[in-house]
């Protein structure tokens, strides 16, 4: 699919030069038709893109067997959240370290996609850790561990996270 995109963005690219040379043979009146046309392609193109690379996360992670995870800070929460690994049935699934924007976002009540796979039916271990610091300048690190069970339909958990612990719920 990136090959198709790649493929129409290169028409694009070839097609600007060229109507660059025909608009030099143009009327005033002919070159603002030819710029509108160049500016519906491009948003063709572009509308194309996005339409692609949603069938491709549809290719890659059926809505069957999709799990996603998604991270979120407790309320008023005064830590600085510096990275957060997670495990499942004990392979790392991801580790990710945060920017001062991210957490800021974090800290304002933003959601963070950390995770999306496939997996199968049935039982699941989860395990979480994080890592800050705390108020008083306190290094700490917390973890724990989650059985979560995955039917048939796609499923999406939420870490809540705070100073003393983590929660999980679906989502």
């Amino acid at each position: 699919m990136s090959c198709l995109i790649r493929t129409l963005l290169v028409l694009l690219l070839v097609s600007v030069p060229l109507a660059n040379s025909l608009a030099q043979d143009l009327t005033a009146g002919d070159m603002k038709s030819l710029d509108g046309q160049v500016q519906e392609i491009k948003s063709d193109v572009l509308g194309i893109a996005s339409e692609l690379s949603n069938l491709e996360e549809r290719l890659l992670y059926p809505s069957n067997t999709q799990v996603s995870l998604f991270v979120a800070l407790a309320e008023n929460e005064d830590f600085r959240l510096d990275s957060v690994q997670i495990e499942i049935n004990g392979e790392l699934a991801t580790h990710y370290i945060y920017s001062f924007k991210e957490l800021e976002a974090l800290q304002k009540g933003g959601v963070q996609r950390i995770y999306t796979g496939n997996m199968t039916t049935g039982e699941h271990q989860l395990n979480v850790t994080i890592m800050g610091k705390l108020k008083s300048g306190k290094d700490f690190s917390e973890s724990d561990s989650f059985v979560f069970s995955k039917g048939i339909e796609p499923k999406a958990l939420g870490l809540t996270l705070s100073g003393p612990g983590i929660q999980i719920g679906s989502w």
